[in-house]
């Protein structure tokens, strides 16, 4: 199947992606979906495969692909929102390491340092990931939670929760990867007047942040993704 989806109202589209979903389990027999649109891939597929200018970037179950990326296109691309992506470096503190993202020091769970191989890029620059849903109005969060303070340049309603956008002080990640599974979009642009990378968070919808606020943001930590800058491979042993 080639796209079959593409020209469907929004409402539709769901009802069809669940009308194939099943026509296919009836019939128990395998078919190759070709699309666009991650939430098809991630909705529909029990296995999904990412290709990039025709070479396999990575191919497994979905929340495989979506928790353990092989590599910066992939992290770009899978996610809506995508990843947040930014240079960062990893230096040592207080006994372990953290991941430094301009003024802001995050630490990093030893299980996360061994299972990134940390130790090895410390005092080295790398790409740090963390997806929207990982970063947390700080009101009642664990105070071992990395954590920020950021000024909310906009706010994006969508009634299960808040997407708040504001820039961080690191740069950001200019990478191949970024850019081919971007498409070069606009929010990936730095805007005028803001330097740094650019960051979004899901908060709770009833937080009440608003445009100007500064807030303090929690980061999980146990979630964060770690990419090499030269090859933009992950980090993951």
């Amino acid at each position: 199947m080639d796209e079959p989806l593409s020209n469907l109202d929004a409402q539709l589209r769901v009802q069809m992606r669940g009308e194939i979903e099943s026509l296919q389990k009836r019939l128990d027999v395998t078919t190759v979906y070709v699309t666009h649109d991650q939430v098809e891939a991630m909705t529909m597929g029990d296995r999904i495969a990412i290709l990039r200018d025709g070479a396999l970037q990575q191919v497994g179950k979905p929340d495989e692909v979506y928790d353990r990326p092989a590599n910066l296109f992939v992290a770009g691309f899978i996610g809506s929102p995508p990843m947040n992506l930014a240079e960062a470096k990893v230096e040592a503190q207080d006994g372990g390491l953290v991941a430094r993202l301009g003024e802001a020091a995050i630490p990093v769970p030893d299980d996360v340092v061994r299972e990134h191989q940390l130790e090895s890029w410390r005092d080295r620059p790398v790409i740090v990931g963390i997806r929207p849903e990982d970063l947390h109005g700080a009101d009642g969060r664990a105070m071992e939670d990395g954590r920020f303070t950021a000024t909310i340049d906009r706010v994006e309603a969508l009634g299960a929760s808040l997407l708040v956008h504001f820039p961080v002080d690191a740069p950001s990640a200019k990478t191949a990867g970024v850019a081919a599974a971007t498409g070069g979009a606009l929010e990936h642009v730095p805007l005028i007047g803001h330097a740094g990378a650019w960051f979004c968070a899901a908060f709770e919808p009833r937080s009440g942040v608003r445009i100007g606020d500064r807030v303090d943001v929690a980061v999980d930590a146990r979630r964060l993704h770690f990419f090499d800058p030269e090859n933009e491979i992950s980090t993951r042993a």
